[in-house]
């Protein structure tokens, strides 16, 4: 009768929970949809990200990576490194070069961050963007679905391997944390404030009066709610839960769905009654870390052939590997 084998440890269990083997296509859809939504933002707001490039010297204030400046740059530099962010970004997204251009995308694109916020505020918004950015960077996502790919003889878009798996758990980490400590700072700066509703009701009003009175986009919903404070208690508390309890979301698919649900509708629910939109999280990217985005990529793919069979655009679509046959 033989005995059963040690049980392995919580190391060992992390091991393999870490190193969970992944599909290149993973970490290739993930590039597109990371670094895509990356080039939409650095086109959409460079009249806001190079607007700053003009302002006055002493409302500089460095943060981050611009912290190595006493004086804010010359407007030509600015421009020039913009532009960096985007060519490099182009390059990074098709899988040119992978290995070389993702890197300076991703620097590129925490200077560019990183300056916009040294003028006197701070916008978190963009944060979890660029640590997804930098991280990609130092992936093989271009093994697969890529100029790269094409180039050097591409693995099969569905072989496992452990290398395509650590960078999402890794990303998907790094998003629990960031909603982690977003929920530890409401609770240091305001206490039992915040899970009375009474800080969470004086950040709406004071947020919308400013907005009214400066003439910006306000919320009227969330205007007309600060009239019913008890509405302010359940939002309060389901913050809470929702930031504090991120880390479920790495325990399991359908954990990972219901959080992150839930996560969305919080956002959503502050573009409605503070009129301030979180558009990485709001479009969904910021969650993508925790999921088979191949699965769906590959249905779409198969979709559009299907429908367009002769488009030789199509061809560049990835394609499910056969499935090996065992011998025997």
């Amino acid at each position: 009768m033989t005995e059963a084998g040690p049980s392995p440890s919580i190391w060992g269990r992390l091991d393999r929970w870490w190193f969970e083997p992944a599909p290149a296509l993973r970490l290739a859809v993930l590039r597109v949809l990371i670094l895509g939504y990356g080039l939409i933002w650095l086109i959409g707001f460079s009249p806001m990200l190079l607007g700053a490039l003009r302002f006055e010297p002493d409302r500089f204030a460095p943060v981050g990576v611009v912290s190595l400046l006493d004086a804010p740059l010359g407007v030509g530099v600015g421009v020039a490194l913009w532009l960096l962010a985007v060519v490099s970004g182009v390059a990074a997204l098709l899988g040119w070069r992978f290995r070389l251009v993702a890197p300076v995308h991703a620097l590129a694109l925490l200077w560019v961050a990183s300056y916009r916020n040294s003028w006197g505020m701070v916008f978190h918004t963009d944060n979890l963007l660029v640590m997804h950015t930098l991280i990609l960077a130092l992936l093989p996502a271009s093994d697969a679905w890529s100029l790269d790919a094409r180039r050097g003889g591409a693995p099969a878009t569905s072989a496992l391997d452990p290398r395509y798996g650590w960078g999402p758990k890794l990303m998907a980490t790094i998003t629990t944390i960031a909603y982690v400590l977003a929920g530890v700072a409401k609770l240091r700066n305001a206490g039992g404030a915040w899970l009375d509703g009474g800080a969470l009701l004086n950040h709406v009003a004071w947020d919308n009066l400013r907005k009214v009175e400066l003439g910006a986009t306000h919320s009227p919903l969330g205007a007309a709610l600060c009239a019913y404070p008890a509405v302010f208690v359940p939002l309060a508390w389901m913050s809470m839960v929702l930031e504090l309890g991120a880390p479920i979301a790495l325990l399991g698919r359908r954990l990972a769905w219901a959080w992150t649900i839930g996560m969305w509708c919080f956002h959503i629910g502050v573009a409605a009654i503070m009129a301030i939109v979180f558009a990485y999280p709001v479009s969904g990217l910021a969650f993508a870390p925790l999921f088979a985005v191949e699965v769906p990529a590959l249905s779409l793919a198969a979709r559009a052939r299907a429908r367009w069979p002769k488009s030789r655009l199509l061809a560049l679509l990835p394609t499910p590997a056969p499935t090996p046959i065992s011998p025997g």
